[in-house]
């Protein structure tokens, strides 16, 4: 503890002259959306002008980890985990040895990630691995 006292905190009577000025300077920050007010029209052009909105349009397509190992056409699939930053892969002909064809790809792979998880914290909620699949 110390002995000194509070005025050490505040500026001098030249710094806050100076940052008064220095205000009036600065342009007001521009007032932020409602929850009730509408989106601006930039905003809705930047969406529907985005290149990912028409990429696969054209095939509607369920996504590469809900379909089953028959159906993929890759012969390496590999999984991440998005927690400890561990990568497997396994070869499509041993994870249909292992698993079945009509095994599904999400479920071989968190079986893969959980075989070998570092993340054990007891609790069922938290404990394993997040699994991304990425197409090699």
């Amino acid at each position: 503890m110390t002995d000194r006292p509070a005025s050490w905190r505040m500026p001098t009577r030249k710094q806050m002259d100076r940052i008064a000025s220095a205000g009036g300077r600065r342009a007001a920050p521009a007032r932020g959306l409602a929850p009730e007010d509408d989106l601006p029209p930039e905003y809705w052009q930047a969406l529907l002008g985005d290149a990912r909105v028409h990429r696969n349009s054209s095939s509607p397509r369920p996504s590469e980890c809900q379909l089953r190992l028959g159906q993929i056409p890759a012969h390496l699939l590999r999984v991440g985990c998005r927690r400890c930053g561990r990568t497997v892969e396994i070869q499509k002909i041993d994870a249909t040895r292992l698993y079945g064809l009509d095994a599904i790809w999400r479920d071989v792979g968190q079986r893969l990630l959980d075989g070998t998880c570092s993340q054990r914290t007891g609790r069922h909620e938290e404990d394993g691995c997040w699994p991304s699949y990425d197409a090699p």
